[in-house]
């Protein structure tokens, strides 16, 4: 059983390795002469394409370099900004407890002021 499986596969072996030989006939009659200028000649585009791709990469990175560096400094920027804010709401928020505090004893001092005069 397995004799004939390798029968088999040597056969299509033989089968490929044939038709491989006749494309190659067939593309020398189309080609000809020629078909060294055109391997060369897509060899070169391969090269180009690479080092266009390595071009493109190495612009994505320096885009993503520059993108994460705007974004640590507008959040850096954002950050102050919040804690501006926060200091001067702070100081709003002192502001109005100070007053309330002042009403309170404006408060007390009309109530004194009043039990002076009744008195």
């Amino acid at each position: 059983m397995s004799k004939g499986k390798n029968n088999s596969d040597n056969e299509n072996t033989i089968t490929a390795n044939n038709a491989s030989t006749k494309i190659d006939a067939i593309k020398q009659l189309i080609f000809g002469e020629n078909m060294q200028a055109y391997d060369s000649e897509f060899e070169f585009v391969k090269k180009d394409l690479l080092n266009k791709k390595k071009e493109l990469e190495a612009l994505i990175e320096e885009v993503r370099s520059e993108l994460t560096q705007s974004i640590d400094n507008l959040s850096t920027d954002i950050n102050i900004r919040i804690t501006e804010l926060e200091d001067h709401f702070n100081d709003k928020i002192d502001t109005i407890d100070n007053k309330k505090a002042d009403r309170k004893l404006l408060g007390e001092l009309f109530t004194k002021l009043g039990e002076k005069i009744s008195q």
